[in-house]
């Protein structure tokens, strides 16, 4: 059995179509990427507007990030 077919700690990943994991590493997304993707998919289903509060500080990191090394 592959580890993405089984979760620790709840079923709102198992039931999505594509985990944000997957995605993730698909597509070659670093950290902030992929823990704004894990908490938009799950915010209904796990833990509401604390999570969508989750994701936005993620991308304000990443923003910061960016602008510290001038790369935008």
């Amino acid at each position: 059995m592959k580890a993405v077919a089984r979760q620790v700690g709840g079923g709102h990943y198992a039931s999505m179509k594509i985990q944000p994991i997957e995605y993730t590493l698909a597509n070659g997304l670093g950290f902030c990427e992929g823990n704004v993707l894990k908490y938009i998919s799950r915010w209904k289903s796990k833990n509401g507007v604390e999570d969508l509060k989750k994701a936005r500080h993620y991308i304000d990191m990443l923003i910061d990030d960016i602008e510290s090394k001038n790369e935008v």
